[in-house]
């Protein structure tokens, strides 16, 4: 029953985001904008938080970075467990825009990434959290729309993102402050 509800789930807003929001400009848009979630781009916001930032943004480089490293190695364990096949890979009359990834698609990796720097950033700074949101759930539906996830990979790389961030911001900075006061970083 819930297999197929999800599966529903997906037909319906792939169909939605793949097929009938293809336009031209969000053609040339997507696959661009689409990369703000990807590996070098949060690596780098983190890094530059982290190397430039003072006081309260420097702990944000710092809660983003743990929060980074925890997201992405349930994201990436769970990829390699579940072994789930892209979306192009499967399903026919797909827009797709000659995007190869080798791993597997379930969750995904840009909207986890995604979110676990928008949700660090809206715990700590909440006047940006509208922007901030809006951006990750952007690239979220970048994915969709490229093809290369389903709707309920951009649902639990959402999820396992936030979920992150609330843990580490709630739970886990003072260990993590405390062991960079002990040796020194």
């Amino acid at each position: 029953m819930m297999r197929k509800g999800l599966k529903w789930f997906d037909d319906k807003f792939i169909e939605l985001i793949n097929r009938n929001m293809k336009t031209h400009f969000f053609d040339k848009f997507m696959p661009r904008f689409t990369n703000l979630g990807g590996v070098i781009s949060t690596t780098l916001i983190i890094l530059l938080l982290l190397l430039f930032g003072k006081g309260q943004t420097r702990i944000i480089g710092i809660q983003g970075a743990a929060t980074l490293i925890i997201s992405q190695t349930i994201t990436y364990s769970l990829k390699t467990l579940l072994s789930r096949e892209r979306p192009y890979n499967i399903l026919k009359n797909l827009n797709t825009f000659n995007i190869i990834l080798k791993d597997y698609s379930f969750p995904s990796g840009h909207t986890s990434a995604s979110f676990s720097i928008a949700t660090t950033i809206a715990l700590n700074m909440p006047k940006l959290s509208i922007l901030v949101f809006f951006v990750a759930l952007l690239i979220g539906i970048s994915r969709i729309y490229l093809g290369v996830h389903y709707p309920t990979d951009v649902v639990a790389g959402l999820v396992l993102g936030v979920g992150s961030a609330i843990i580490v911001h709630n739970y886990l900075m003072n260990y993590i402050l405390n062991l960079i006061r002990i040796f020194q970083l």
